[in-house]
């Protein structure tokens, strides 16, 4: 079984598509499938089912992929530990949410680009659960979180803290009337989701207009609308009710702040471009009077 073989094998089975695992890698087609089927054969088993939307891992494919992913990790990590330089560069690859994405971290990353120009970075948006879940399976160097349930591989450090408000178009003023209109929100999942739902079961809401919606921006845009209401950080918002286009209904201290956590797995090479985010992330959280654990 060779290096190049599992880090096919994992590119199918991230991608749930030989095409699409060919365009990753940078291989053609066939030379993708004969080495799918080289695996199945040198392990005498089925590692992917086959149908007409793509492929799916077997049961031995999904006890393939766990150690697949801690050899290819090593691998790759064994090669950046041979590389080190006292200068940070190569990849790094980070996860957030999009309220982080939007407001937290433009700044921060612009000041880390400026002061390690070697790095590449990259950035992918997603629900927590998503990004976590990418994390654990080495898919992602570290991510932006909310509501972290610790687990035994994943470690997490608080680094912004977030006042939560209810939004709703300007012309509504109470809270009262706020409640009565559909709340908007991403798919399931999302801790903001969560959280609001929560909060209007404790007020005796139990039945509620749902709107999803997939961008940030989607969101406000359709609260300032008057399309409906969302709970949104207030660092996102806070600009947009200055501008006078919403309205900023407080709720209970219990659902209004929240950290933001930035997690790494417990188990990996941490190179140097990513000890210097961590330190940057610790320089501007306590600079910013909230002190890490």
């Amino acid at each position: 079984m060779e290096s190049t073989d599992l880090r096919v094998f994992l590119a199918v089975a991230r991608e749930g598509s030989i095409t699409k695992a060919a365009a990753r890698l940078g291989y053609v087609q066939s030379n993708v499938t004969a080495r799918i089927q080289q695996l199945e054969a040198e392990l005498q088993t089925v590692l992917f089912y086959r149908h007409n939307r793509g492929m799916k891992t077997t049961s031995s494919g999904e006890n393939l992929l766990v150690y697949a992913e801690r050899v290819v990790t090593l691998l790759e990590e064994a090669s950046r530990a041979m590389t080190v330089s006292s200068e940070p560069s190569g990849p790094l690859r980070l996860g957030s949410l999009q309220t982080t994405a939007a407001v937290r971290l433009p700044g921060l990353l612009a000041a880390y680009h400026k002061r390690f120009p070697g790095v590449s970075l990259s950035l992918t948006t997603g629900l927590s659960h998503e990004l976590i879940e990418k994390v654990q399976h080495y898919e992602l160097d570290g991510a932006f979180v909310a509501l972290h349930a610790p687990t035994t591989d994943i470690q997490a450090i608080p680094v912004f803290e977030e006042e939560r408000l209810i939004v709703s178009e300007q012309a509504i003023q109470t809270l009262d009337e706020a409640l009565t209109k559909p709340i908007l929100v991403f798919s399931s999942g999302c801790s903001y989701r969560e959280i609001l739902e929560e909060w209007l079961r404790s007020r005796g809401i139990v039945a509620f207009n749902v709107m999803e919606f997939g961008t940030l921006e989607a969101i406000i845009g359709g609260v300032t609308a008057g399309l409906g209401i969302s709970l949104l950080p207030k660092s996102v918002i806070s600009r947009t009710a200055e501008a006078g286009l919403v309205h900023l209904h407080p709720i209970p201290e219990e659902y209004s702040h929240s950290a933001t956590f930035f997690v790494t797995r417990k188990d990996s090479f941490i190179p140097s471009s990513l000890q210097e985010l961590i330190q940057m992330l610790g320089e501007s959280t306590i600079n910013a009077g909230y002190k890490l654990n």
